[in-house]
């Protein structure tokens, strides 16, 4: 393993992914360059030595959008080992529909990728030189559920992880059920092992993320539908079929309320405390024009007891963001970096005003609790959003 030099926030505006120095002490953040990809950037993974990143990338928009694009691609960015400088790096592979996250095996081998819709899964070659190679074949006629969100390695790289959110039901079609698909993973082929339905149907779940303890066999999941946390445990790369611990992730009454969901999940550096971000966006008309609504949007800090890895609410937070779909932390955990995905007219003491998609930085205390020190405003332009940011070390 390369011992890194640095770090970076890297966050993207559309197909443009603009690197960010970070200073800790200050709690400020200067943009610098930027590098643009063949499309809008929908997620990236680093190589295992930090030398290479790996961007999934796509003309398309969200599901909602109804755009489904053409152009799909895996690209390897090549890193500047001085100061976190991206640059292209060798052929992008096309891929079969629109991603949604990808990753990368521990051995630093096989780039993995999900999609949503149709929810699938794919696996790449990485070349001895960084770059991304062929595509693997898998086994045929896989189960991939329901609109998958994200695919992750096991702790012990012998298994890959597809969560799959399913869908609410709508006047037109029933809900459609979410679960936790799990692969054999054997020289990038993948094949079927099993599929986890907490509840037994999978109905009323709706899992988005999940995040592995960095030293303990416990695994925690964002369930974005249904805005709870679940903690499982992990044993021989097993995940236990039923959740041992359920926990609510908002503070006020918004269960109910129309777009109210669960983000990013992500264990802190030191394991003991989760985070995770609630995020809401409906809109009202007001005077003609399209307002946000109500509904919670903050971070949610959970303590983790040491021993039975149950997670306790200890703080929300407010985001001072609408619909914060990602966050990161510096490598020492004592900086938070949060991100909105677009702008949206809001409506403050009578009047209407547009709030800037934006970047809030925070402080971690010891304790894990979280200060807010500044927001900034970004500037999202027709369609474009930020749609993924991340604190990578390079």
């Amino acid at each position: 393993m390369t011992t890194p030099h640095g770090f970076a926030l890297y966050a993207s505006v559309g197909d443009e992914l603009i690197r960010y120095e970070i200073d800790v002490k200050n709690a400020q953040l200067t943009r610098r360059e930027s590098i643009q990809l063949p499309g809008n950037v929908q997620y990236l993974w680093p190589h295992p030595n930090r030398g290479f990143f790996y961007v999934s990338s796509t003309d398309g928009g969200s599901g909602s959008s109804g755009i489904k694009g053409t152009i799909h691609r895996l690209t390897a960015l090549k890193v500047d080992p001085t100061q976190g400088q991206l640059s292209l790096h060798g052929a992008q592979q096309a891929l079969p529909s629109r991603p949604i996250h990808n990753t990368v095996d521990a051995t630093g081998r096989f780039a993995l990728t999900a999609y949503n819709n149709p929810s699938h899964i794919t696996v790449h070659r990485i070349l001895a030189d960084g770059s991304v190679g062929e595509m693997v074949a898998s086994e045929d006629k896989m189960d991939t559920g329901v609109f998958a969100h994200q695919v992750l390695m096991t702790p012990g790289n012998r298994s890959a992880l597809l969560v799959t959110r399913g869908n609410n039901a709508s006047s037109e079609k029933a809900e459609e059920a979410g679960a936790l698909k799990f692969y054999h993973f054997n020289e990038g082929r993948l094949s079927s092992k099993a599929s986890l339905h907490p509840g037994h149907s999978g109905l009323g779940y709706g899992p988005r993320h999940v995040d592995f303890h960095p030293t303990k066999p416990w695994m925690y999941a964002s369930i974005e539908r249904q805005n709870t946390l679940h903690m499982h445990t992990l044993e021989n790369d097993q995940v236990s079929k039923e959740p041992l611990f359920i926990k609510d992730t908002l503070s006020g009454p918004f269960h109910n309320i129309p777009r109210q969901m669960c983000s990013a999940i992500h264990v802190h550096p030191n394991g003991r405390f989760v985070y995770l971000a609630n995020r809401a966006d409906n809109t009202i008309e007001s005077n003609g024009r399209k307002v946000f609504d109500k509904g919670e949007n903050t971070l949610v800090v959970f303590s983790i007891n040491p021993s039975t890895g149950e997670p306790t609410v200890i703080q929300h937070v407010e985001s001072h963001l609408i619909h914060v779909r990602n966050f990161s932390f510096d490598p020492s955990g004592q900086l938070m970096v949060a991100s909105s995905t677009s702008g949206i007219d809001v409506l403050e003491n009578g009047s209407i005003r547009h709030k800037s998609a934006g970047l809030s930085v925070f402080r971690v205390a010891e304790d894990g609790k979280l200060s807010f020190v500044r927001q900034y405003d970004i500037d999202t332009p027709g369609i474009k959003s930020q749609f993924w940011s991340g604190i990578m070390t390079y």
